[in-house]
């Protein structure tokens, strides 16, 4: 919205500034940090009132969770109100990509809040049945990859951009609307099953959100993008705007989030971080980097499958439980190291994944 301040500018004074996509991206930060701080308590104090015994605690977990029970759920309110009026003030309203991204994270959130509120107004673990959640998801996944296929330049369309191999793009066709919205659904889920201990999820999705606001901005210039030999995206730049507030916001939130967790940020915040990025990696076409960028949340979601499906097929467990992080948990792990050691990965695999960029 504040774009539109350039109207005022003569070219050479400080509403000329607004035309810039970094300097918009500062201010989208440091409004959601702002938003974080201001809103944050308030937000904590309503929900230990209306929740009464917070989110309920897994009978089968492991033991040193028991002891946060009563602790408020739907953090993830925070996170999502932060970014989206971040996002909503600093970024170009015409931008389809933009709203393209709000509306996978405001649909996911708003799945979230559903499985979240049945949980805690029946004290059950068990929310809105899978196959509606599911449902849901790939029903907002399709409509978003639909958005940003009709977008994307005619040459990029249903196309499957491979990194390191610059030049190649393999033509999905119309293969490539599941493709992407297993991509949306799968990283919505994803970052679901890694939020199980404090602050465990938010950084690592604070970090793949900075990844790619540098991905998208490189893609959204035509001169970065022929400079790395990328596939310029025209107005996806915009989206390191977006990505501002998501890191914004999650700093706002890990101030709260940090161990011991004053709140948790529920499916209300995993869903909506997760189809976010998912949203991202489609919009810029970099689907296959984002399995780079969010492997940790790879790498979770894989331990639940690899033990579901062993389990059933021998009846014994490969981990001593699933997702992985539980496994360490009861290796004797510290909750602490296990989350600290898990956010120098996911920084690693960031840092892998921006590496891509520039191999040739």
């Amino acid at each position: 919205m504040l774009y539109w301040l350039t109207e005022l500018s003569d070219g050479g004074d400080f509403f000329n500034l607004f035309r810039y996509i970094t300097f918009r991206a500062g201010g989208a930060f440091m409004t959601a940090l702002v938003f974080g701080f201001l809103f944050g308590l308030p937000l904590i104090n309503v929900l230990r009132r209306t929740q009464g015994k917070g989110q309920p605690i897994r009978s089968d977990g492991p033991e040193g969770h028991f002891i946060k029970a009563g602790t408020p759920t739907m953090g993830g309110l925070l996170i999502v109100g932060a970014l989206t009026t971040s996002t909503l003030l600093w970024a170009r309203w015409d931008n389809p990509y933009i709203w393209m991204v709000l509306f996978v994270t405001l649909g996911f959130a708003a799945i979230g809040f559903a499985d979240d509120y049945a949980k805690v107004s029946k004290q059950k673990s068990d929310g809105v049945p899978g196959k509606v959640r599911l449902g849901l998801g790939f029903l907002i996944a399709l409509l978003a990859t639909l958005w940003a296929s009709y977008f994307h330049p005619i040459d990029l369309q249903y196309q499957l951009a491979v990194p390191v191999f610059k030049d190649v793009l393999l033509n999905l066709g119309i293969f490539f609307v599941p493709f992407a919205m297993i991509v949306i659904v799968g990283a919505a889920n994803a970052v679901n099953l890694t939020d199980g201990l404090d602050g465990l999820a938010i950084m690592p999705a604070m970090i793949a959100a900075a990844t790619f606001g540098i991905i998208a901005y490189f893609v959204g210039r035509v001169d970065f993008a022929e400079s790395l030999g990328l596939h310029y995206v025209v107005d996806s730049g915009e989206i390191l705007i977006f990505c501002a507030g998501l890191v914004g916001g999650g700093l706002g939130f890990l101030w709260y989030n940090a161990p011991p967790a004053a709140v948790f940020m529920g499916d209300t915040g995993s869903l909506a971080l997760g189809g976010a990025l998912g949203a991202i990696a489609v919009a810029t076409k970099h689907e296959i980097v984002l399995a780079i960028v969010g492997g940790l949340f790879v790498v979770e979601a894989l331990s639940v499958i690899v033990q579901v499906l062993y389990f059933k097929r021998t009846g014994k467990r490969v981990f001593l439980m699933a997702p992985i992080h539980h496994h360490y948990e009861k290796k004797g792990w510290a909750e602490p190291q296990i989350v600290i050691r898990f956010w120098i990965i996911a920084l690693i695999l960031a840092m892998i994944g921006l590496a891509t960029l520039k191999v040739r």
